[in-house]
């Protein structure tokens, strides 16, 4: 399903922009009404993720830098199918103890480890396989939280009597449920590739969005482990790569005139290197 925030975040250009103009007629076409994307527009300047200036379809929108962080993951989930983020053995652990008066911060700063894959080992405690301690000192920092979470690297870590890093990756992260969300994100992008030429460009936009957004719902939940701790072969390389093929199709029929966001995707998975 095709959601307003997706078709948002769609449709932002090379300059962080997004013209209100074609976001509403696109809108239209893709079946959602003027409300929704008013309310959607709302929302994410409520949540930061964009500024607006001006009115109705002379507005323009233009994304924080929130949004463009999430492009360096899908940069760094690229390189990592490229083999060019080799793992270097080595596990990174949070740990935190807020107190209940600082609940918030607490919850907060929980969401953001989740958010950065990390996994939970137990009660405050979470591991990532991933070089995330700038991230975390970023978030560690906004909160005032300093005092109470403690960091930590090793190559030997042990849970629940297991050292297998495999094993280890498999029991800590619901890897089956995030593949089957890529052979499903492989499934629609393969179709779409298959029916491409035949398609008007508005169909082919609508299926290209479609694709974003599975995409997405795939992305989200994946941790980014390193290859060396999938299962093999992983379905989010084969995923990702005809995803890039997907954006690169209809990049070749609109050429300068394309959304340009949708784009980034087959740019990183072209130029990775």
């Amino acid at each position: 399903m095709i959601t307003t925030r997706v078709l948002v975040e769609s449709l932002v250009r090379a300059d962080g922009t997004v013209d209100a103009g074609e976001l509403y007629a696109i809108a239209a076409i893709l079946g959602m009404t003027d409300q929704q994307v008013r309310l959607c527009i709302k929302r994410l300047v409520a949540e930061g993720r964009f500024t607006h200036e001006g009115r109705g379809r002379r507005a323009l929108l233009r994304a924080t830098a929130e949004v463009f962080n999430e492009v360096e993951f899908v940069r760094y989930a690229y390189r990592q199918d490229q083999g060019l983020e080799p793992w270097d053995g080595r596990w990174r652990l949070v740990a935190f103890a807020i107190p209940e008066t600082a609940r918030a911060a607490r919850d907060s700063f929980r969401d953001a480890i989740v958010y950065l894959g990390g996994a939970f080992v137990q009660g405050g405690l979470y591991v990532t396989p991933n070089d995330w301690d700038d991230l975390i000192a970023v978030h560690r920092d906004r909160l005032g939280i300093g005092a109470g979470v403690t960091t930590l690297t090793t190559t030997d870590l042990c849970v629940g009597g297991e050292r297998d890093p495999r094993r280890l990756a498999a029991a800590l992260w619901p890897l089956g449920e995030i593949a089957e969300r890529y052979v499903r994100l492989g499934e629609r992008a393969r179709q779409l590739l298959e029916s491409h030429a035949g398609l008007a460009r508005i169909e082919l936009l609508a299926g290209t969005i479609e694709v974003a957004a599975q995409f997405t719902a795939a992305m989200e939940p994946d941790p980014l482990l390193p290859p060396e701790l999938l299962p093999r072969p992983w379905p989010g390389t084969e995923a990702r790569a005809l995803s890039a093929r997907c954006f690169e199709a209809l990049r070749q029929r609109d050429g300068d005139d394309a959304p340009s966001r949708l784009y980034a995707i087959d740019s990183l998975g072209r130029h990775a290197g």
